[in-house]
């Protein structure tokens, strides 16, 4: 029979980008690590992991082996939680990823609480704009805020939130150029656009009405902090959810533009691979991120 601790040292191996790293947090002499993989290459009859002195690289037989060895390694994590309570107080350690604008507008202020809640679970969020493979990287949950359907994958997608996309602008420039009665009116006002290609807004109403207005593209950025500056220093209207705007709506520096339209609903989705899901953390994460955005949007 093998050796089944051979599959879980190889999982925690590639986890950590390598031996020593991993001897590092197992506590394990580093030629302990390399002759147990060594010896599960021998069993398996393939190399698993191509090393020299500079470089470590996991050979393509070696990557599919890894999906199944981490699944495992997963189940026996969720095996162990069982037997040591963590069912009633979530432990351990919970690795999420999102954009720079989600951490900033969706989790910047979620986080926190969750530490405080759970003492004894240790929260890493990495926040990137780069493509992120869940499961090679060893991310328990993705935070996805989007305007259009995910793609389908082996990814478990749970939908936490929608928010509409309203307009926008600053007091300054309305009072310059006038508050637009309808949706007719936007023709001839200034526009803040996302994208280069983008030529203005597809606007919808309660009634199900739809109309595509364009305005003059006065200025167009792909971030949103900078369209939100355009915005308040008074450039034109733009299109924005009202998580990013909410303080600036309150204190009064933007007011909303034809509240009764919305360009548009940006999404908030969680993505985890689905053993990671059944973790009793990151059960606890995905339900009180869930619940918190539930409550976000009753008071709006």
């Amino acid at each position: 029979m093998r050796n089944l601790n051979d599959f879980i040292i190889f999982a925690h191996v590639v986890d950590h980008k390598g031996f020593a790293p991993a001897a590092r947090v197992l506590n394990v002499p580093k030629s302990t690590l390399s002759k147990r993989v060594a010896e599960l290459e021998k069993t398996l009859g393939v190399r698993l992991i191509n090393r020299t002195s500079r470089r470590f690289t996991v050979t393509e037989v070696g990557e599919d082996f890894y999906r199944h060895a981490a699944a495992m390694l997963i189940e026996a994590e969720a095996a162990e939680a069982v037997v040591m309570g963590r069912l009633a107080e979530p432990s351990g350690t919970v690795r999420i990823t999102a954009s720079v604008p989600t951490a900033q507008m969706t989790l910047a202020g979620l986080l926190p609480r969750l530490a405080l809640a759970y003492p004894k679970m240790r929260v890493v969020l990495h926040a990137t704009d780069r493509f992120v493979d869940l499961i090679q990287e060893g991310f328990d949950i993705a935070v996805r805020d989007h305007f259009a359907p995910l793609p389908d994958s082996a990814l478990v997608q749970r939908r936490v939130a929608t928010e509409p996309i309203g307009l926008v602008a600053a007091p300054g420039y309305l009072a310059e150029h006038g508050m637009p009665s309808g949706p007719e009116d936007l023709a001839g006002h200034d526009g803040l656009l996302a994208s280069l290609t983008s030529e203005g807004w597809t606007l919808r109403n309660e009634e199900g009405a739809i109309v595509s207005v364009r305005p003059t593209p006065r200025f167009i950025a792909d971030e949103s902090q900078v369209l939100l500056e355009a915005a308040l220093a008074g450039l034109g209207i733009v299109a924005f959810p009202r998580k990013l705007c909410r303080a600036e709506i309150e204190n009064g520096t933007l007011v909303r533009v034809l509240p009764g339209w919305q360009a548009g609903v940006v999404t908030t989705t969680l993505l985890m691979p689905h053993r990671r899901g059944q973790l009793p953390s990151v059960r606890a994460v995905v339900d009180f991120i869930a619940e918190r955005l539930a409550e976000q949007g009753a008071d709006r």
